[in-house]
């Protein structure tokens, strides 16, 4: 029988479960939607019931596919959308508010505060973040703050917080497992990347009790099992990551200076620098890339872009020009060029290496010539120029030089977009063979964790490369294109305060 691996990708807008064997090839897959909450302007929030069942179900539905059993699964490996943050009961399991997603801007006016009294560099020393609302912490203090009833059972030990990661395990352990790993830790604004625990003096800052976190145990390790009646047999709970580290992780980016890019909803660029944190001063975060059992952490720096392959949503949503997202590609290959349009898809702010929530999404540059190709054109090169942004200041920040960038996620199925996002960074971008790579991740380390993979080595040997893009433009069409998308990002900086 070929060993298998479950791996649950919990995602922003749907929860996915993929099979894997041995050979890292997928041998089944199955995903459901769930609804997003909109609460107030700049408010996003999801129904914990929702994150849970829709993933139990896609598990279930991946092995009635296979038509294997549960009893022939090795392991299973977890991975997840980061920073959105649960509290729950820990006797009932029932979550005390909706899960408030990493989108969600409602805790800027707090960080804003926390950066005014200069606490926010505390806060880089010791966690590698920027103090802004995409993280955890700040979503822990408002919960406390804002759901009655909520802080004094968090101080009795009646309460749980929890990452997505933490909200799965315990339930598919039927609430045996608090635990959360080192990658989701390090997006918490509470974790100390660098001593490897929740740090108390954050902690103090933000009045949140320690008892509400979860233990930490490595990204590879078996943490328990599954209980029975949820996927009809009992499974090793034996891997978790963040979904960027994971994908990391399953790109085979083992060594310090190889860096992928992952173009979902907003698009997440690491680069792997090995067992040292690299302090950022370009605006970058550093973060953990994982910690396999028994092993050292490896770091990495991180630039997270909010709004990438949402922006081709908004072509078609929101202007109605694309009928789904499939068709930006032909559209934006009908023209050369955007014709000197330049579109700054800043609906929720920037992020790095900006940094800005009170930047709003730019369309400049247009002329009565300007068409729905251009704006099509314009939306690919902003998704390209985005990730440029962050390279930049990733070399700036470690002086690495890149060789090359591993790709993934839906849009690195884009052949025009994957072409541009060479020709603006002069680099190869390799596109792999399974673009399933934060699933894959998640398999790769669940796996590490009970003997199906020996060590990283046989992984790196399972990566193949389905299509290398080689850069194409001129040096000076590079640099004309960079400039302009720099006049463009400061037009759309500070909208929001009338700066």
């Amino acid at each position: 029988m070929p060993q298998l691996i479950l791996a649950l990708d919990q995602g922003t807008t749907s929860s996915r479960a993929i099979l894997f064997d041995e050979a890292g090839q997928l041998l089944e897959t199955a995903q459901q939607e769930f609804p997003q909450i909109f609460p107030r302007p700049g408010w996003v929030e999801h129904d914990p019931h929702d994150i849970w069942r829709t993933q139990r179900d896609v598990a279930r539905a991946v092995l009635d596919r296979a038509k294997v059993s549960a009893a022939d699964v090795a392991a299973i490996g977890i991975t997840n959308q980061r920073e959105t943050t649960l509290i729950w009961d820990r006797r009932t399991g029932e979550p005390v508010y909706n899960a408030i997603v990493w989108q969600c801007r409602r805790t800027a006016p707090m960080c804003d505060a926390l950066r005014a009294e200069g606490f926010d560099a505390v806060i880089r020393a010791k966690t590698g973040l920027v103090t802004d609302a995409y993280f955890s912490g700040t979503k822990v203090a408002w919960l406390l703050d804002n759901v009655p009833g909520t802080r004094p059972r968090a101080e009795r030990g009646e309460l749980a917080f929890g990452t997505v990661d933490t909200w799965l395990l315990w339930n598919l352990s039927g609430g045996a497992l608090h635990v959360t790993d080192p990658t989701n830790a390090s997006r918490t604004l509470l974790y100390n990347i660098y001593k490897g625990d929740w740090d108390d003096e954050i902690l103090a800052h933000l009045n949140i009790p320690r008892s509400l976190l979860p233990e930490v145990r490595p990204s590879s390790a078996v943490y328990g099992e599954s209980v029975a009646h949820v996927l009809g047999a009992s499974i090793p709970l034996a891997g978790m990551a963040g979904d960027q580290q994971a994908a990391l992780f399953g790109q085979a980016c083992h060594a310090p200076g190889m860096a992928k890019n992952t173009y979902g909803t907003g698009s997440f660029v690491l680069l792997n620098t090995g067992e040292s944190g690299v302090e950022s001063k370009s605006n970058l975060v550093t973060t953990i890339a994982w910690q396999l059992e028994g092993g050292p952490v490896t770091y990495a720096l991180e630039g997270s872009i909010f709004v990438t392959g949402a922006a081709v949503q908004w072509l078609r949503d929101g202007l109605g020009i694309i009928g789904n997202a499939a068709e930006v590609e032909p559209l934006a290959g009908s023209v050369e060029s955007a014709d000197g349009v330049y579109f700054v898809p800043a609906f929720v702010g920037l992020g790095a290496p900006h940094w800005d929530a009170y930047a709003r999404g730019t369309l400049i540059g247009m002329t009565r010539g300007t068409t729905r190709a251009h704006i099509a054109r314009a939306t690919l090169d902003a998704i390209a120029l985005q990730s440029c942004d962050v390279l930049d200041a990733m070399h700036a920040d470690s002086g690495i030089t890149l060789s090359a960038l591993r790709v993934d996620g839906g849009a690195a199925k884009n052949d025009l977009l994957m072409q541009i996002q060479a020709d603006l960074l002069g680099v190869p971008v390799q596109r792999p063979a399974v673009t399933e790579t934060t699933a894959l991740g998640a398999a790769y380390l669940a796996g590490l964790a009970v003997g199906v993979w020996p060590d990283t080595d046989a992984l790196a040997r399972q990566w193949t490369i389905d299509r290398t893009f080689e850069p194409r433009m001129a040096d000076d069409e590079r640099q004309s294109l960079i400039a302009g998308w720099r006049r463009a990002v400061e037009r759309a900086s500070g909208w929001a305060d009338g700066a």
